[in-house]
């Protein structure tokens, strides 16, 4: 049952994510380096990528392959975290809170691949 829940609010979370790379596109376009080509089709691109995932998660055919890519994806985003964390002033946000942000990736990558092998009776 832990899993279940576990598998439901990992995949709120990341449907919640993806949606907020449109809704607060303006955060995300700030959090890219000033030298990222194309920046608003990246946090597109990215905020549909979280959705897709999400939804992948939710179906049991796809939920191993797509919990194994969740956790790719998280390693690929985790520079933009360090990036975050180094310019915080671009932020309105604390710097202890971004710091703070990247070990709790590791959390996120371990939470994805323990709810992704989540199969229903």
């Amino acid at each position: 049952m832990y899993k279940r829940i576990g598998l439901y609010l990992f995949a709120g979370l990341f449907i919640s994510a993806g949606l907020g790379h449109f809704l607060l596109d303006h955060f995300f376009i700030n959090a890219l380096p000033e030298w990222t080509p194309f920046p608003l089709a990246i946090v597109y691109l990215s905020g549909i990528i979280e959705i897709l995932l999400a939804l992948c998660l939710l179906y049991l055919p796809t939920r191993r392959k797509a919990g194994i890519y969740t956790a790719i994806f998280l390693v690929l985003i985790f520079p933009v975290n360090i990036y975050m964390a180094l310019t915080p002033e671009d932020y309105n946000l604390p710097s202890l809170a971004l710091w703070i942000r990247l070990p709790m990736q590791f959390g996120l990558i371990w939470w994805v691949l323990s709810v992704s092998k989540y199969q229903t009776r």
